[in-house]
C-alpha cells in the first residue's frame, strides 16, 4: 500500500512538473519564436533540396540581417509601449542621403562621413517622431504612419522616382556589405553584434529595466522616477537609428538607391518582433526573440521561392504570419499577466 501510495505520489509530482515546465516555457518569450524557427527550417529543408547550400544560407542570412536590425530597434520601441511605422521610410530616407552624399563626399572617408549625416538624420526623424507623440498627444500609430508617408512623399517629389547609383568610395559598402570568404558579409556580424548588444542593455541594465517599467506600468514607473517621456524619446530615436542603419547597408549592397526600397518593410519588422514574443501592448519582448522572428521572415521569402512558389505570394504569407502572430502574442500575454 506504502509502495502504491509512493508511486502515486511521484507520478502527481512528475505532472505537476511538467506542467510547471510547460507554463513556464510559455512565458519565456525566445521560446515561440525558437520553435517556429526550427519547424520552418525544417520543412524548407526537406521540401527544398537546395535550401542547405552555402549560397543560399549566406543569401538567407544577408535577407535577415537587413529586416533584423531594423527589427530590433522597432522590438525595443515596443517594449516601451509604442510602434513606429516610419521605419520603412527612414530606411529610404537614409539610403538617399548616404548615396548622395557619398557621392558628393569625394575626399578620403567621404563615404563614412556621409554615413554619419545618414544616420545622425535618421535619428533626428526618430526624436519629432517622438514629440509628436510625447507632446502632441498622437497615438505613435498615426503620428508614424504620417512621418512615413510624408518621408516617402519628399522622396518621390525629389528624385521624380528616378534611382541613384552609388558612386563613392568603397570603404563603407566594404564594411557593410563586402563579400568576404565564403560569401558571407560583414552585415551578418553586424546584425549578430547589435543583437548581443541591445538584449544586454534591455535585460542587464538601469535604462533596460526603465524601459520594461514604461510600457508594462507608465504610471508605477512615474511612481519610481523613471523620466518615461526620456525613455520613449530615446526608444523612438533608437528605433530610427537602426532602421536608417540598415537602409544605408541595403543601399551598399545594391549600390542604387530607389524610393520603392523597403516599401512594406515595418510590417515585416513588427511581425518579427511580435514573432519574437514582444507584446503588442508593450512590457514585455526580447530582442533575441526578434532576431528569430526575423530570420522566419527571411526563411519564408527564400523559402518559398526555392519550393517553387512565385515570390509575391510572399505578402500573403506575411499577412497570415502576422495575424497568426498576434493570436499567438494575446495567449502571451494572457499566460504572463494571467488575464
Amino acid at each position: 500500500m506504502l509502495t502504491m501510495k509512493t508511486q502515486e505520489t511521484t507520478s502527481a509530482e512528475e505532472a505537476a512538473l511538467s506542467k510547471w515546465n510547460l507554463r513556464d516555457l510559455r512565458k519565456i518569450p525566445e521560446f515561440g519564436a525558437l520553435v517556429a524557427f526550427l519547424a520552418l527550417f525544417i520543412f524548407f529543408a526537406i521540401f527544398a533540396p537546395r535550401f542547405f547550400s552555402l549560397r543560399n544560407i549566406t543569401s538567407l542570412l544577408t535577407i535577415t540581417a537587413e529586416l533584423g536590425i531594423m527589427t530590433v530597434g522597432i522590438s525595443f520601441l515596443m517594449v516601451s509601449g509604442e510602434i513606429d511605422l516610419s521605419v520603412s521610410g527612414v530606411y529610404a530616407m537614409a539610403g538617399f542621403i548616404f548615396v548622395t552624399l557619398a557621392n558628393i563626399f569625394t575626399f578620403p572617408l567621404g563615404s563614412l562621413v556621409a554615413l554619419v549625416v545618414a544616420l545622425l538624420i535618421s535619428i533626428s526623424i526618430g526624436f519629432i517622431n517622438s514629440r509628436v507623440v510625447l507632446r502632441g498627444g498622437i497615438p505613435s500609430f498615426i503620428a508614424t504612419l504620417g512621418m512615413m508617408m510624408f518621408l516617402r512623399g519628399i522622396l518621390l517629389g525629389i528624385t521624380g522616382g528616378r534611382s541613384i547609383s552609388y558612386a563613392g568610395d568603397s570603404l563603407v559598402p566594404s564594411l557593410l556589405t563586402g563579400i568576404m570568404a565564403y560569401r558571407f558579409r560583414p552585415s551578418h556580424f553586424w546584425f549578430i553584434a547589435l543583437v548581443v548588444i541591445f538584449s544586454f542593455i534591455l535585460n542587464r541594465t538601469v535604462f533596460g529595466n526603465r524601459v520594461f517599467a514604461t510600457g508594462g506600468k507608465r504610471q508605477a514607473a512615474y511612481t519610481m522616477g523613471v523620466n518615461v517621456n526620456r525613455v520613449k524619446t530615446a526608444c523612438f530615436m533608437i528605433s530610427a537609428a537602426l532602421a536608417g542603419l540598415s537602409g544605408a547597408i541595403a543601399i551598399s549592397r545594391f549600390n542604387l538607391a530607389n524610393v520603392s526600397f523597403g516599401q512594406g518593410m515595418e510590417l515585416e519588422a513588427i511581425a518579427a518582433a511580435v514573432i519574437g514574443g514582444t507584446l503588442m501592448t508593450g512590457g514585455y519582448g526580447s530582442i533575441i526573440g526578434a532576431a528569430f522572428g526575423a530570420g522566419i521572415m527571411g526563411m519564408v521569402r527564400t523559402g518559398l521561392v526555392m519550393t517553387g512558389v512565385p515570390s509575391y505570394w510572399y505578402n500573403a504569407f506575411v499577412g497570415v504570419i502576422l495575424v497568426i502572430a498576434a493570436i499567438v502574442n494575446l495567449k502571451l500575454r494572457s499566460a504572463v499577466l494571467g488575464e
